[in-house]
């Protein structure tokens, strides 16, 4: 997004309680990723709209959008999944502190493995914010457990514009740009979903679920 357009959305977006600036600056003093406020702004305001009642996250890191999707709507149960065990550490931490762990439980491990033992379980809305070289795989194992009606979010998916620009010359960024670029064609021709890439942030998939009519049968 243009650099004027973004710093001018920035100074529209609402004063925050001082635990999201102490959480914001606890990852940036740590170095750990969390979501663009822009981007993180327009996935609250969808869990405000479509009010989830059940939501699961891949990749928790600290807790920051867990925390903040559960401020969009305090109703919810969330349920994240956290590979590193310090950051699964420090965001059962955070929780805790918060007193929100009756509301956002924390899952320790690879999501590919714990994906698997959530057989069963439904979920309104899916976000996925991990290992992007891995969001298909992601994606696969997590869309059967979306809800009739739900849908899935994908982080990133514009990646700092190396999924549109092939002449920008980082190698590491253009292979991870590879394989986002990969999984938005995958994505966007996905016969069971809708989705729509949103510019906000560092590009947002919407992914909706389609419904599908059951087919009538005449005697």
């Amino acid at each position: 997004m243009d650099e004027t357009l973004t710093d001018y959305l920035m100074q529209t977006l609402p004063a925050e309680e001082n635990w999201v600036h102490e959480l914001e600056q606890t990852a940036g003093k740590d170095g750990v990723p969390i979501m663009d406020p822009l981007g993180m702004h327009f996935v609250m305001q969808l869990i405000r709209l479509t009010k989830p009642q059940r939501i699961l996250e891949i990749g928790t890191a600290i807790g920051y959008s867990a925390l903040r999707m559960l401020q969009a709507n305090p109703e919810a149960t969330i349920v994240t999944i956290e590979k590193d065990e310090q950051r699964y550490n420090q965001a059962d931490r955070i929780i805790r502190d918060a007193a929100k762990q009756d509301h956002i439980q924390i899952i320790h491990g690879d999501a590919i493995d714990k994906l698997q033992i959530l057989t069963g379980s439904t979920f309104d809305v899916v976000l996925i914010d991990a290992a992007k070289g891995k969001y298909q795989r992601f994606f696969e194992l997590s869309s059967p457990l979306v809800a009739k009606g739900g849908f899935v979010l994908t982080d990133n998916v514009l990646f700092k514009g190396y999924v549109a620009d092939k002449e920008k010359t980082h190698p590491r960024y253009q292979k991870i740009a590879r394989k986002i670029r990969a999984y938005n064609d995958w994505l966007v021709n996905h016969p069971d979903f809708t989705t729509t890439i949103v510019p906000i942030g560092d590009g947002i998939a919407i992914s909706k679920k389609t419904e599908r009519k059951e087919s009538s049968s005449h005697a």
